[in-house]
């Protein structure tokens, strides 16, 4: 099998570690920014009965013209805004490398952030240049142009909110990226826009290289693997071209076309979930020891000295969070909870207490 590997599977492959998904069977689940609240029985009735009359037999619309209608309005965007649907984020940006891919291309994007945009590149053989972000987690300007102007990258990936930092960059620095720096595209990935009035959307008319991406994850569709990228038409449809057939399930389409027509529910529940953002916020703030960062997403980054022995003891306490102290420098001793029910942040509140107190 050691000369098979060898042989069939690039070395740069078997050197990568595979993206770890932690087994949470029975744990409060608070590591994964999903939304916590399942789709009522009011609408999960309604939702079995279309989908057991679904052609599963049958390919699903290659384009997904009737979500993309549905899409344009969560937006506030014009009915027929131009758009190329994914296999949720992740197969758009790997959509966007395959594009711009040559040997001497390059993306950048700042660190931390989204942990997809490096490796897909990685994957994909296309050159990721990271330039770290400020102590404060802020956009450092002179670094990001200075990187800008020496590597000339094809594309630039910014979470916008910033994941796992949660906070939206200065406004008028990505501007000047756009308009005065990139020679190439800009993506701004508005994954968290559900939980923040910061968008770049109303300016997509406004810069030929700006793309947008979003996403159904954070809304309450994690299940749902959709997402979507908008932007110019001429760039769309040449991304657009190395998208595969029917990449959105039938089962997706439908799904997602559907609770969009009756997202008032989702929207209470994003609602709660800013509410209890504040709640839990104060409740780490008030912490020995903790410090807590602003977070325009449905999640919170906070730093406790022994950040490791904590996110242990919490998964002690049927608590799985995210470990982020061994990421990056600028992450050391830094943990990431997501927003969860009230009773879900009780309890990891209490159990966080009783651990910074145990001597």
């Amino acid at each position: 099998m050691e000369n098979l590997l060898r042989a069939a599977i690039r070395p740069d492959v078997q050197a990568l570690l595979p993206y770890a998904v932690p087994v949470a069977d029975g744990m409060i689940k608070l590591d994964a920014m999903e939304n916590p609240y399942p789709l009522s029985e009011d609408l999960r009735q309604p939702l079995a009965h279309i989908l057991s009359s679904l052609p599963l037999h049958r390919y699903p619309s290659p384009q997904g013209t009737e979500l993309k209608i549905r899409l344009a309005r969560l937006m506030g965007l014009p009915e027929g805004t131009p758009m190329v649907l994914g296999n949720g984020s992740d197969e758009l940006i790997q959509m966007l490398i395959q594009a711009v891919a040559t040997p001497d291309a390059v993306i950048l994007g700042v660190l931390p952030s989204f942990v997809m945009f490096h490796f897909i590149a990685q994957v994909s053989r296309v050159k990721f240049v990271g330039v770290p972000l400020k102590d404060d987690f802020s956009l450092d300007r002179s670094a990001m142009l200075a990187a800008i102007a020496q590597h000339r990258p094809a594309l630039i990936f910014l979470a916008y909110p910033n994941n796992p930092t949660g906070n939206c960059f200065d406004e008028e620095v990505i501007t000047e990226i756009i308009v005065r720096a990139s020679p190439g595209l800009v993506v701004l990935d508005e994954a968290y826009y559900p939980f923040t009035p910061h968008s770049f959307k109303n300016n997509l008319p406004s810069y030929d290289n700006l793309l947008l991406m979003r996403t159904l994850s954070k809304l309450g569709l994690a299940g749902v693997r959709l997402g979507w990228l908008c932007g110019h038409p001429a760039l769309l449809e040449e991304i657009d071209k190395v998208r595969l057939p029917y990449n959105v399930s039938v089962l997706d389409q439908v799904v997602a076309a559907w609770v969009l027509d009756h997202r008032d529910e989702l929207d209470k529940q994003i609602a709660t979930l800013v509410s209890e953002r504040t709640v839990l916020a104060d409740g780490l703030g008030r912490l020995p020891g903790v410090t807590v960062f602003p977070s325009q997403a449905n999640f919170l980054l906070f730093r406790v000295p022994g950040a490791s022995g904590i996110f242990d003891g919490l998964r002690r306490h049927g608590i799985l969070i995210k470990n982020l102290t061994e990421s990056h420098p600028l992450l050391q001793d830094c943990l990431r909870v997501t927003v969860g029910t009230p009773q879900e942040n009780r309890l990891f509140l209490d159990a966080l207490e009783s651990l910074i107190h145990t001597p």
